[in-house]
């Protein structure tokens, strides 16, 4: 029987103390309730409370761990919407490598996926695992592929071998390692052992919630919990739907055989089919998505999305607040502002830079904020914009006194230019794409 608010706040310390992010002890026990916060959260808990709460303060998807010393991790989740509070752990991406292939052209592959990352808005994008299918005739082929994958990547790995003999011999040049298993076929007492022996995760496969239900229920009971969901579907559209009764069975009705991470191959012979039918697994629970190849183009897209997706919406990525030089500026050198969130940061200096010119840009410091959020807040205004260049010594590091703010806070200029005696304030334009021609017009010198 769940344990109501009231009931776990009698076994928490009743300080107050507020080191779990939350003001009072009560509050905390309602989190723990609704399944939105653990208790190893509070550092305080007791060992009667943690012996007592046990699972109820485990979250209702369990974290499951794939590699060695850096190791992907999925799972762990405590909500059906991003915005309730955010979603902990992004979908895995998959390349899959093929034991049939020639060796050298396995090892151009790898090496091809361990050095392509993509770095936007501060954060360098790259794919997570890799997958190896065992579909040569020859048995050694499995165990050369493990060895190229360890000899030249650090990436976590998934194995698809349906040869129990062969799989046992490739699991052997994992050990520490923590691979996962696709199984293929109903889990078996076999497998379960295999588990244990080799401390693996298993992928359960199935064509049924019924299905899928049973096999986790017996994988659970012969003690192994480091399980993964294969719910396989006709179409996207049945996927997306299997997906969302996995995922609110796990939180809404805390039924555990489904509260665990959701995996899928997609293998669409038209990319566009198979880019459309990824990003709705992004967004919609997909905790490790395989894919048969290496497409640069289309990863490029699907980092985006992901990167998009699983940002904390209550902390806004931003950077550091100070000034950043763009080309080789001197003294004498135009100065822009902006703001510290990433993204507007990344777009202005681009524009920036494309335009030709080195230039000063002063990034205030709004709490990773855009341009009007940080204004209609009163976080981008002349006075705290005037504070923060006096704070940074701006005038003690340049000659010239004219600085260019965002069109679209015209309204700042009079503002700052009374914080700021001696300066001129120029208002820019409105979209960062026209910066490169607002230079050509404006005499910043």
């Amino acid at each position: 029987m769940a344990l109501s608010g009231l009931d776990i706040f009698k076994l928490l310390p009743k300080t107050n103390c507020g080191d779990c992010g939350v003001p009072t002890c009560m509050a905390f026990a309602m989190k723990l309730a609704q399944k939105k916060a653990e208790l190893s959260e509070c550092p305080h808990a007791s060992e009667e409370a943690k012996a007592t709460l046990g699972a109820a303060s485990e979250p209702p998807i369990r974290l499951v761990k794939i590699g060695g010393a850096n190791a992907f991790e999925a799972g762990n989740e405590t909500v059906m919407f991003r915005h309730e509070k955010t979603f902990f752990h992004q979908t895995g991406i998959a390349i899959q490598l093929n034991t049939s292939e020639d060796k050298d052209k396995i090892l151009k592959k790898i090496k091809e996926i361990e050095n392509y990352q993509v770095e936007r808005v501060g954060e360098e994008l790259k794919t997570d695992l890799l997958y190896i299918s065992h579909n040569s005739k020859k048995a050694e082929d499995f165990a050369e592929t493990i060895r190229l994958v360890k000899q030249n990547s650090t990436k976590g790995i998934i194995l698809d071998c349906l040869d129990e003999e062969v799989l046992k011999e490739g699991l052997a040049l994992l050990k520490d390692d923590r691979p996962a298993v696709l199984l293929r076929k109903e889990i078996s007492d076999n497998d379960i052992e295999i588990a244990k022996e080799y401390d693996i995760s298993l992928i359960l496969t199935a064509q049924s919630l019924e299905a899928l239900a049973n096999q986790a229920e017996k994988a659970r009971n012969m003690g192994v919990s480091n399980l993964i969901l294969n719910l396989e579907s006709e179409n996207v559209g049945q996927q997306l739907q299997n997906n969302t009764i996995l995922r609110r069975s796990a939180l809404k009705a805390n039924f555990k055989p489904f509260g665990y991470p959701l995996f899928a191959y997609i293998n669409a012979e038209n990319e566009f089919d198979r880019l459309a039918r990824i990003s709705i697994l992004l967004c919609k629970y997909g905790s490790i998505i395989a894919l048969p190849d290496h497409d640069k183009a289309m990863l490029y897209a699907l980092f985006t999305l992901r990167q998009n997706i699983y940002t904390d919406p209550q902390k806004p990525i931003q950077v550091d607040p100070k000034v950043y030089p763009i080309g080789e500026p001197t003294p004498e050198s135009p100065v822009f502002l902006t703001t510290n969130f990433s993204l507007t940061y990344f777009i202005v200096s681009g524009e920036i830079e494309n335009s030709g010119t080195s230039a000063h840009l002063v990034v205030a410091d709004t709490e990773g904020q855009s341009v009007l959020t940080a204004w209609a807040a009163g976080k981008f205004v002349g006075e705290t914009v005037a504070k923060f260049i006096k704070q940074i010594k701006l005038e003690e590091k340049i000659k010239t006194r004219k600085i260019v703010i965002p069109g679209l806070v015209a309204q700042i200029s009079g503002d700052l230019e009374e914080n700021l005696p001696g300066w001129e304030v120029i208002v820019g334009c409105q979209e960062a794409a026209d910066i490169p021609s607002f230079v050509k017009q404006v005499n910043l010198t």
